[in-house]
């Protein structure tokens, strides 16, 4: 979502939209800690091997595509503050 895209919507989109986002901070969380508790259970359990370690990429795309929302979040909280 672009800046003029923000400046388009209304403020009760604005809103919306930070909820959205502060819900998928919360999904995020689970996910990484899901994935580490089974890199660690797999490690645990048969030794470290490839698969292991391949619940690792499932957590890097999360905290990639988190790092995108924190600042969406950013720009949206922004926006809101302008019309303030």
């Amino acid at each position: 979502m672009s800046s003029k895209n923000l400046k388009e919507l209304s403020e009760q989109e604005l809103k919306q939209q930070l909820k959205k986002i502060k819900n998928s901070k919360i999904i995020d969380a689970g996910l990484v800690g899901l994935t580490i508790g089974v890199v660690v259970y797999s490690a645990v359990a048969n030794g470290f091997s490839f698969f292991t370690f391949f619940p690792l990429i499932i957590t890097y795309a999360v905290v990639k595509n988190s790092k995108n929302n924190a600042i969406l979040e950013k720009e949206i909280e922004r926006e809101i503050q302008s019309r303030q």
